[in-house]
């Protein structure tokens, strides 16, 4: 009986975002128009720590982990500030697929979902938000999915820096050709994709700074925290 719970909460811990977090982006952009973006927003939050939390136990060493968590996702929200007057040039990957590399998809997703909206409050919330939100909630989910290979070579990690880039770029010009016509325009999103090379190229090059500079040291301390709490 157990062993169902766990499969059924694993099994939860995917569907929830590769499944109903997208069909809610979509119902954001379809059926409310945009309107109601900020209560999208919201039902994402919620669904995104779903997975996480399935998983938690009232322990004292998985609250100490939810800090952690929380610190990761604070140096997501700061670092994107403190980078606002470089486009493109953040560390908001680099933060979520080194949390997901450590604490696992669930934890990578949940990061990347809630550093999108909270640093939102600085950058201005609107119907790109959702999008955000799943973007790099994605990128932490599948970090998460090849947490050791990552760990392992520097060469993963830097193709997956790469990859996350234009993963990211690939799915908010879906957002961009949506609102432009309301509709997915497949020209119209090739000619996105196309006029949007240059960022996307500075979203990939940062995302191999960032995660050769930081994946190493950040990693150490929070291996030693799993070690010391026996996350």
């Amino acid at each position: 009986m157990k062993g169902k719970a766990l499969k059924m909460k694993k099994w939860l811990s995917y569907i929830i975002p590769c499944a109903i977090i997208p069909a809610f982006v979509a119902a954001g952009m379809f059926i409310f128009k945009d309107k109601q973006y900020a209560w999208i927003s919201l039902c994402i939050v919620i669904l995104s720590c779903i997975p996480f939390f399935l998983h938690y136990e009232k322990k004292e060493n998985d609250t100490k982990k939810i800090i952690l968590i929380a610190v990761m996702i604070a140096l997501s929200v700061i670092g994107r500030i403190l980078f606002a007057p470089v486009p493109g040039f953040k560390p908001v990957t680099a933060m979520v697929v080194i949390t997901a590399m450590y604490f696992g998809s669930e934890a990578g997703f949940m990061t990347g979902a809630l550093s999108a909206v909270i640093s939102n409050f600085f950058f201005g919330q609107g119907p790109w938000t959702p999008f955000q939100m799943f973007s790099w909630g994605i990128l932490g989910l599948i970090a998460g999915m090849i947490a050791d290979p990552l760990k392992r070579s520097k060469i993963v990690l830097t193709i997956y820096a790469v990859i996350s880039g234009i993963l990211y770029s690939l799915i908010m010009d879906i957002w961009t050709v949506l609102w432009a016509d309301g509709y997915f325009n497949f020209s119209r999103y090739l000619a996105a994709v196309i006029s949007a090379t240059q960022f996307t190229v500075i979203y990939a090059v940062s995302n191999v700074v960032f995660l050769l500079l930081f994946s190493k040291p950040i990693g150490k301390i929070l291996e030693r925290m799993k070690v010391k709490y026996a996350f």
